[in-house]
């Protein structure tokens, strides 16, 4: 009895393993916490961040200490000139130099590296978009293998119980043997389709996992993708043409890098040790110095008036490529719109098909028991109801894809 038991749990409990259900945010999730692109794009961030950290260390106070010990002995009047090399030379210092910059100039260079963050955070937006499109294409086609699956699964089960019942009246002389022989054929067909469809499914499984880095070959059942139409956002806050703005401010700041690249820049710097020849009152030789350097550019060769000029060449090139994004856009939008209107307008009719099939299909089996229908008309009426849902499917699949793709443009 306890055996009987522990088995009977056990096959509930395998029973429980193979049926176990994902749904779409779960692969989504799975595919957004392996991608190793966008792990790169965070880690670009905090390299951003110390960028910012580097440049403000750079116009700290820079101390440095030095120690130059040079000896020029002279033997038998033979050595170096005692005028140009004093005998020696010693000395330790710790200087001091700052680079004088005005705020506007270090916020410029600030706003630079900001600018590339944005840039990168809305590139990683994007690529995120990316990835849930294929991941979410790629359940929608999974899901629509299962549902073709479990239809014809369902097709089955009806012809194996017309199957016993035809088989009967064929031995009673009701139909003849080669009506039995051609719903035989069909039973036969339709086997064989069900395991095509398997192995599909499985295969697209397999193809899912892998792009979500997902290390596992069992089988599971889907649920619905549950898609509807999002709202889009405006197009001056959408991450696709967020980036043609981040441009604009790149170039507009470049150009104000160059004008402060020509304004006169000053260093103030300051040392203090000990330096001497040791020719005199070395004890004496403790000091310190300071000074002042002015840097003020005069003439360039009209590099400035060239460096504007390829920014004026980049921001046409800005233009011209959102201006073709932006018409492509609307294009696009219009298009999947007209589309999911037509395949829902078709998903309506197929709907009323697939009534009258399977009206016609109740019909012909009560025939099919009492002899008063051709087994070929059975054939016929399975045929086009198989055809009718198989349709049906498709195009459900096609309406969810064609939302999967309007909604990629809803960040």
């Amino acid at each position: 009895m306890n055996k009987c038991l522990v088995l009977w749990m056990l096959l509930a409990f395998t029973g429980t393993a193979r049926s176990q259900t994902n749904t779409l945010d779960f692969y989504v999730g799975q595919a957004l916490h392996n991608s190793p692109l966008l792990k790169d794009y965070q880690n670009q961030l905090l390299s951003g961040q110390l960028d910012s950290a580097i440049v403000r260390a750079g116009y700290m106070p820079q101390v440095t200490g030095t120690s130059i010990n040079t000896y020029a002995p002279t033997l038998n009047g033979y050595g170096y000139d005692n005028a140009i090399s004093n005998g020696g030379n010693f000395s330790t210092l710790v200087g001091v130099n700052q680079t004088l910059i005005g705020k506007k100039h270090l916020d410029a260079q600030y706003e630079t590296i900001r600018l590339q963050s944005q840039g990168i955070s809305n590139t990683a937006k994007i690529s995120e978009q990316d990835l849930k499109k294929s991941i979410t294409a790629q359940y929608i086609t999974t899901y629509g293998d299962q549902q073709q699956l479990q239809f014809n699964r369902d097709i089955s089960g009806l012809l194996r119980r017309e199957d016993s019942l035809l088989k009967d009246l064929t031995e009673r002389n009701v139909y003849r043997q080669t009506d039995y022989l051609a719903f035989l054929v069909t039973v036969k067909q339709q086997a064989l389709q069900m395991r095509q469809l398997e192995i599909q499914f499985q295969n697209d499984l397999n193809t899912l996992n892998y792009l979500c880095g997902i290390v596992d070959t069992r089988a599971v059942s889907l649920q619905d993708p549950g898609l509807s139409l999002a709202s889009l956002p405006d197009a001056d806050h959408s991450a696709f043409f967020r980036q043609y703005h981040l441009d604009s401010l790149k170039l507009r700041n470049d150009r104000s890098l160059i004008d402060f690249g020509y304004r006169p820049k000053a260093s103030i710097y300051a040392d203090g040790g000990y330096s001497s020849t040791l020719a005199y009152q070395a004890y004496k030789n403790f000091g310190v110095s300071f000074g002042v350097t002015i840097t003020m550019p005069i003439y360039d060769g009209h590099l400035r008036k060239k460096q504007y000029s390829k920014l004026d060449i980049a921001e046409r090139t800005r233009t011209g490529y959102k201006d073709f994004f932006t018409s492509q856009y609307r294009q696009q939008i219009a298009q999947l719109s007209q589309q999911l209107q037509a395949t829902e307008s078709l998903i309506g009719q197929i709907n009323d098909q697939v009534k009258y099939s399977e009206a016609l299909i109740d019909v012909n089996g009560k025939l099919l028991g009492t002899g008063d229908v051709k087994v070929a008309d059975f054939i016929l009426a399975l045929s086009n109801y198989l055809n009718a849902k198989n349709l049906l499917t498709q195009n459900n699949i096609t309406r969810l894809q064609i939302i999967n793709q309007i909604n990629y443009f809803n960040r």
